[in-house]
């Protein structure tokens, strides 16, 4: 029984090969990334609470930029299966003029309603000099990030496009260049090393911003300096033409991605403004825990990316079901094994991860018993990620719509939204209860994998 799910050493080997390049890119920024987010903390808990807040924000616009792309990807992978370099370069436009638009319209969001926005997270009981200095805060790390967007959004044109006709290297090696660069001038700019002015959350920022800068400059020079690897750049951008009926399947199945991608990280932002109103030592609390568990979520998420390139990949090559459903089976294991070892990890240094932050007492207690739930939660989640991405390989992007942005906003949303208002549950069992949502979810997931309506070639 147990043979169905494990694989052999060729499947493996080619798992590996995709979805390790992705591990490394992403733990490496997700390191990075906690690294950053511990030297802000150093700074003190309230620039910690106004950059958590802020970065809660940008987290739905980044989601934006990336299901704009993936609505696209979906047959850029199936066009590298059926070899199609014409059509690969037709999703690549598409790509960068929608993640562009939706830069632009980042831009203008956060600009002019960045103050409102940070607002509803200040909410909770709390010193009203905390609340002002976490909104003075938020606004001028706000100021700085807008810069990085559209360089982050034409980044992940190529890098996707990339990803899915089977180059993980580069993209990985230009995310660890961009983190590394983060990283040192994080240490110069927030702190004021080597003769620079001590620029704190500014810094921070600043430091974000030109790091995105570099990341785009390193993988659109190689794509365009290598174009007998890439043919599909060639030419890409001496017109904005997109077949009619190509342009017309890509927004039927891409929208839907689009519209979950900014309904599902919206909702989260509303979920975390519901635990707010518990109070202001829980900003920085779910700070602290959201901070390890993107560290260790990196291999299930990881493997959720490769879930649908191989998918992807597979289905526009014309494999059989019977191939699509064992190969499926035995990644989703992969990921599954994966959450079980890293939730444990998590759980295992719950009580010593919030030390390294300069904060109270109180705030690290809350953090390390929300590490624990998350911990407990971590391979549901992996199971769940992993179901998205292979419905998603095959199309279906309307029940990938249903099932993960409809979900949160007909169950999780109300959820929180009435027990944070309407009952007096503190921030542990109302967290708890929101997360534990996910069994629900994982039982969806399962029927509509063993229904198999996502198995079809989209490039036919």
């Amino acid at each position: 029984m147990f043979k169905r799910y494990i694989g052999d050493r060729a499947f493996y080997r080619h798992v590996l090969g995709v979805a390790v390049p992705i591990i490394i890119q992403n733990g490496i920024s997700n390191f990075v990334s906690l690294l950053d987010n511990i030297m802000v903390g150093q700074v003190g808990t309230v620039p910690m609470s106004g950059v958590s807040i802020v970065n809660g924000l940008l987290f739905v616009f980044n989601l934006c930029v990336f299901g704009a792309s993936s609505g696209a990807g979906i047959f850029t992978a199936q066009f590298h299966g059926s070899r199609d370099d014409e059509g690969i370069r037709h999703t690549f436009r598409f790509k960068a003029l929608v993640c562009s638009a939706i830069a632009l319209i980042g831009i203008a969001i956060f600009t002019f309603g960045g103050k409102l926005l940070i607002g509803l997270y200040l909410t909770g009981e709390g010193d009203a000099a905390t609340a002002a200095g976490a909104m003075a805060y938020g606004l001028s790390y706000l100021s700085v990030m807008v810069w990085g967007f559209l360089p982050f959004a034409l980044t992940n044109t190529y890098s996707s496009t990339l990803r899915e006709t089977g180059e993980t290297f580069v993209p990985m090696l230009a995310g660890i260049a961009a983190v590394l660069v983060n990283l040192v001038l994080n240490y110069i700019l927030i702190f004021g090393h080597f003769g620079a002015p001590a620029m704190g959350v500014e810094g921070a920022a600043l430091a974000t911003v030109i790091s995105r800068y570099v990341e785009l400059a390193i993988v659109a020079g190689w794509t365009h300096m290598h174009r007998e690897k890439n043919p599909f750049i060639v030419g890409v951008y001496r017109s904005a033409y997109i077949p009619g009926k190509l342009l017309g399947s890509i927004t039927k199945k891409g929208m839907p991605l689009l519209v979950n991608e900014f309904l599902w990280a919206s909702g989260m932002a509303i979920l975390n403004q519901c635990y707010s109103t518990c109070g202001l030592d829980v900003v920085p609390a779910m700070n602290i825990s959201s901070t390890i568990y993107n560290l260790a979520s990196v291999v299930y998420l990881s493997m959720g990316n490769a879930v649908g390139i191989i998918m992807g990949q597979m289905l526009g090559a014309g494999n059989t079901e019977e191939q699509v459903r064992d190969s499926n089976r035995k990644l989703i294991t992969v990921s599954v094994v994966s959450g079980l070892l890293f939730g444990g990890f998590m759980a295992l240094i719950s009580g010593l991860f919030p030390r390294i932050y300069n904060t109270t007492e109180e705030v690290r207690q809350l953090a390390s018993m929300l590490i624990c739930i998350n911990a407990v939660m971590m391979p549901f989640n992996s199971y769940t990620n992993a179901t998205y991405f292979t419905l998603r390989s095959g199309g279906q992007t309307l029940v990938t719509f249903l099932f993960d942005s409809c979900f949160v906003w007909a169950c999780c949303v109300p959820l929180a939204f009435c027990l944070s208002r309407f009952t007096d549950l503190s921030i542990l069992p109302l967290f708890a209860i929101c997360q534990g949502t996910d069994l629900v979810k994982c039982a969806l997931g399962a029927f509509m994998l063993k229904q198999g309506k996502w198995i079809q070639n989209l490039t036919t």
